[in-house]
């Protein structure tokens, strides 16, 4: 036991998304995870007062680094349509992101009360972003609004096929002429 290392709030959240990605929301249980990371129960209740409290962590690190921390890289990009390529490249990566397989775990789970409220918000923010960028590009609001649409749909299509058929969803090295191809297909004029 003296071996053990102290586990942390991250430890936990971290192990919760992991294994969100690989079970849903049903795999988010104390006794599993404690397992996993070989701990003990009380440990957990040390840094959570129940498994929904880990869950709202787990999804709150989700936002932050699929959303805020996505866009904060995507900002450092002056150029405006390979800003918009870089966030469509970074969105698609690779199909076995883990992320990748949150997002599908919570899109499955979206009438879950604690996952609702953050997809509702997370889905407004990207929606929110795609606009402004193609806003920026020089696209009226309506026809901003409808671009940023259907590049999300597209990400979120792109995400469940990776997920449930990953030899149908572009990868590896013909997914940079895969985003390309939406690119110039969401640009046109």
């Amino acid at each position: 036991m003296a071996d053990r290392k102290r586990l942390t709030v991250q430890d936990w959240t971290v192990a919760a998304l992991a294994a969100l990605a690989r079970g849903g929301i049903a795999a988010v249980a104390v006794e599993p995870l404690a397992a996993s990371l070989g701990a003990t129960k009380g440990s957990f209740y040390w840094h959570f007062g129940n498994r929904d409290a880990l869950l709202e962590a787990a999804l709150l690190e989700w936002e932050r680094t699929d959303t805020d921390d996505v866009i904060a890289l995507v900002e450092t990009e002056p150029d405006l349509r390979l800003r918009l390529r870089r966030l469509l490249a970074v969105a698609l990566g690779d199909s076995t992101r883990k992320s990748e397989h949150v997002e599908v775990a919570l899109q499955s789970a979206a009438n879950h009360p604690l996952v609702a409220p953050v997809l509702a918000r997370v889905t407004a923010r990207r929606i929110g972003y795609l606009t402004a960028l193609f806003g920026e590009l020089g696209f009226d609001p309506d026809d901003a609004g409808r671009r940023a649409m259907l590049a999300y749909t597209a990400y979120l299509g792109h995400a469940q096929l990776a997920h449930s058929t990953p030899d149908a969803a572009p990868a590896g090295d013909e997914l940079p002429a895969y985003v390309d191809a939406v690119i110039a297909t969401l640009t046109a004029r």
